[in-house]
């Protein structure tokens, strides 16, 4: 399924179906897909409404020597996680999303060698290691 931008940009920032459907006039099904599509949990109904999940991720991170950023938040098994409606995602994952327009392949980690660096530009999913390691036995000679 082909996403629209206009509707993946205001999902990711945590606005409201109805204020999407509003906004670009767009039907609840096509939202539902989109959020759906994006592994996004279901809108809240009533209360607050819900900061951009980029305002959230930023939260719970700092800065650190290297051009690393460290995980303050919530840990599950060795992941940091991101506590959102009920359910807890992985900040590997988001990360991802915030610098690539694709959803990541396989197990998404580190590949700067710093323990749960979730700087996006440092994260590897399987589709960019196999690239890295085609590369590198390109560089260096041997089997990729």
């Amino acid at each position: 399924m082909k996403l629209r931008t206009d509707i993946v940009e205001m999902l990711q920032q945590g606005a409201h179906q109805q204020d999407i459907m509003r906004t670009l006039h767009v039907g609840a099904t096509l939202v539902v897909s989109h959020r759906e599509a994006l592994h996004l949990p279901a809108p809240r109904r009533g209360g607050t409404p819900l900061r951009p999940i980029e305002t959230e991720f930023h939260a719970r991170t700092e800065h650190v020597d290297g051009g690393h950023l460290r995980w303050t938040g919530y840990h599950a098994n060795g992941v940091p996680k991101l506590g959102r409606q009920g359910g807890h995602f992985s900040a590997y994952r988001i990360a991802f999303g915030l610098l690539h327009t694709r959803e990541p392949v396989g197990r998404v980690r580190p590949g700067c060698g710093y323990p749960r660096c979730v700087e996006p530009t440092h994260l590897e999913d399987q589709t960019i290691r196999i690239q890295l390691r085609s590369q590198m036995a390109g560089i260096f000679g041997g089997t990729s």
